[in-house]
């Protein structure tokens, strides 16, 4: 082999290494943190009693507003900042990303400022007619006070691609919102049992107390690598060329796209928020509380069991970008090809699979988390597989900042937006909790379709090597959903399937068997081989006993 084949094949086995390890940690952080954040569930709503519908849409509502104002008041800086940060240190220049993540520290906090603010004291505009909802806009306004700055650092850690105080400050951030908004909700309904609007003010304010546990993990994160930066800063360029006003313009510059983007899910739901309500009212023969009901279905019960799937695409995401912005640096065309191909290679070998699993243990999920109800177990069915075009979008939309493709993205953003205003009336009349999550499925598959099709322009995607591993991914996934619906229905025959107890129960093997059988396959017929190595594929096969087809 020529020694620029070596070195082609060595920084594609690096990239593909780093990618992985930084997915591992992401996706540890993530998931872990959105499995506490959806097992509240259970004691929250068995202590909210007969109220517990209404109390999820109601925070729905307030979360939903939160979502898209803490991306307003973050600014796509993180993002931003992880891939400038990035960008920087590829080309030797790690004075300028430190100058940087403080440039970004005054922008955040003027931006965590206003938002906060209008929060406060615009709740009564926001409330879409409902005043209970003007308490929880108000006590998430103190998260969106703490949070910018606290995810700036979050950024300029993963720049330099340490993972791990990320994922670790997620997991403490939910453990200390979790504790505290299960402690409040008891109180407040053991004591005062019908006031469950204070219940979920105080729940939708815990997000303050765990921005509070994030900000002690990163700071010492932080403290503890300060003397590794400075003496790489020591080492490296010393460009005083940069402006800390240039910097600041730079920040906000990048930024733009990244609100833009990184809302989009927040968009669509807020789209939902607005319009659900107004169409149901508009057709007649829906009650205030039938149209809250049905709302909570999709927007709160089935969103937060579906989006610990899509939490395994964000945690490839926050990975992906700076990998992707030093390739950019550097104009590596090959690594920026390989990385697309093994980001989305990595992308369907979980997701596909994650997605197709919850569609399987529908009903036992949502019996163990809300009571069994037969039109939330179909609306969590049909959200399980509209969770893959959302995943992906989270990915390649990623891919494309760290390219620097923001006006490419914004505008197939834009027509994705457009497409679900196109279908949400006609959907929610036919299909009323199902339309919004099939307008907006059908949407995100658009801007996915234009996204995978501007890589292919740019970069000649092998799609014939992605066939493959892509088709055993699928094939495997199947199988292994058709196996484990199979052991479901067994057990309803046995066990009682509308209890919570015995769902829990009924679950466990569900989810044995869906491990086994995806991980057997993937192990026999070399797809971990493609995916991860054939160095951890083997390792793997010896601990397991598995022989190689």
């Amino acid at each position: 082999m020529r020694e620029d084949e070596q070195v082609t094949a060595s920084s594609t086995n690096d990239a593909k290494a780093k990618m992985l390890s930084g997915s591992a940690w992401m996706t540890a952080g993530s998931i872990t943190s959105r499995i506490l954040g959806a097992i509240y569930i259970i004691p929250w709503t068995t202590w909210l009693g007969a109220y517990s519908t209404q109390a999820n849409a109601l925070y729905a509502q307030g979360y939903n507003i939160y979502s898209m104002a803490l991306t307003i008041a973050t600014a796509g800086i993180p993002s931003a900042i992880s891939k400038l940060v990035a960008h920087y240190n590829g080309i030797d220049e790690y004075e300028v990303s430190r100058r940087l993540y403080r440039s970004g520290m005054y922008v955040s906090m003027a931006m965590g400022i206003v938002c906060a603010t209008v929060m406060l004291f615009g709740a009564n505009l926001l409330n879409n007619g409902d005043a209970n909802v003007t308490p929880v806009i108000q006590s998430l306004a103190w998260a969106v006070l703490v949070i910018p700055p606290m995810s700036i650092t979050r950024g300029f850690l993963q720049g330099y691609n340490w993972m791990a105080p990320s994922a670790f400050s997620q997991f403490i951030e939910q453990l200390f919102r979790v504790v505290y908004m299960l402690a409040a909700t008891y109180f407040i309904m053991k004591l005062q049992p019908t006031h469950w609007v204070q219940a979920v003010t105080q729940s939708t304010f815990a997000a303050f107390i765990g921005a509070l546990g994030a900000i002690l993990v990163l700071g010492a994160a932080y403290l503890r690598r300060l003397g590794y930066m400075r003496r790489l800063a020591a080492a490296g360029k010393q460009d005083q060329s940069v402006q800390t006003r240039k910097l600041i313009f730079k920040i906000i510059y990048q930024s733009i796209p990244f609100i833009v983007i990184e809302a989009g899910i927040a968009i669509f739901q807020l789209i939902d928020q607005y319009s659900f309500k107004r169409i149901l009212t508009l057709m007649g023969g829906f009650s205030n509380y039938e149209i809250n009901t049905i709302y909570a279905l999709f927007a709160f019960n089935a969103n937060k069991l579906y989006m610990i799937v899509i939490s395994l695409a964000s945690a490839m995401a926050a990975t992906a970008i700076p990998l992707m912005a030093m390739a950019r640096a550097q104009n590596d065309q090959q690594s920026m090809r390989d990385q697309i191909e093994n980001g989305l290679l990595l992308f369907y070998f979980v997701m596909i699979p994650a997605s197709l699993g919850m569609a399987a243990v529908a009903q036992q999920v949502y019996t163990v988390f809300y009571r069994y109800d037969a039109a939330g177990v179909t609306i969590l069915e049909f959200a399980s597989f509209m969770a893959i075009p959302l995943g992906l979008y989270t990915v390649g939309a990623a891919m494309m900042q760290g390219l620097s493709e923001n006006k490419k993205m914004m505008k197939f953003l834009a027509i994705g937006i457009g497409l679900k205003l196109i279908l949400q009336v006609p959907l929610v009349m036919f299909l009323k909790g199902m339309g919004p999550l099939l307008a907006t499925g059908i949407a995100m598959s658009v801007i996915n379709y234009l996204i995978l099709h501007s890589f292919n322009m740019e970069f000649t995607l092998r799609f014939n090597r992605m066939a493959k591993p892509t088709n055993q991914i699928l094939a495997y996934s199947l199988i292994m959903f058709a196996a484990v619906k199979l052991v479901m229905l067994g057990m309803n025959l046995i066990v009682d399937p509308h209890g919570r107890y015995m769902a829990f129960f009924a679950l466990l093997p569900g989810m044995a068997i869906g491990i086994a059988v995806f991980g057997y396959l993937a192990l026999r017929y070399r797809l971990v081989d493609e995916i991860m190595g054939p160095g951890r594929a083997a390792g793997f096969r010896r601990k397991l006993r598995i022989t190689a087809a």
